[in-house]
């Protein structure tokens, strides 16, 4: 068992290009043992953004702070504390913080962080006007 502070590791700058005022703490990960998932968390400085991208794996995420919207193929959300959101495997995908900034958990199979991994596919995002409340 671990128990810990999330705060307690250490937090980088989030490596995808693009990216702007993003970094990243994994409080649990594959070296913790853990052998299906890697808890992330995810603290975005206001206005800042993980930039249009997919990849082969999904996503659970969950806010924990602030607002933003995701972007998706579909349009764009808007998200505050407590929104949860899925992102399946392969769908494009995109986290805009709003102006007090975002905090965000996020849970990935383990696969997802290990070295070697492939990268994120970039995409770019049209606005078309689609707004989903």
């Amino acid at each position: 068992m671990k128990v810990l502070h999330y705060e307690t590791p250490n937090a980088i700058v989030v490596p995808m290009r693009g990216s702007k005022g993003v970094t990243i703490r994994k409080p649990i990960a594959i070296q913790d043992g853990a052998p299906t998932f890697t808890m992330r968390v995810f603290t975005f400085e206001p206005n800042g953004n993980i930039p249009y991208h997919r990849h082969d794996h999904e996503h659970e995420v969950f806010i924990t702070k602030g607002t933003g919207e995701i972007l998706f193929e579909g349009g764009k959300v808007g998200v505050t504390v407590g929104s949860v959101v899925f992102v399946p495997p392969n769908e494009f995908h995109g986290f805009n913080a709003g102006p007090d900034g975002m905090q965000m958990l996020c849970l990935v199979p383990k696969r997802a962080c290990e070295v070697g991994a492939p990268a994120a596919t970039p995409g770019e995002w049209k606005d078309d006007g689609k707004t989903l409340a």
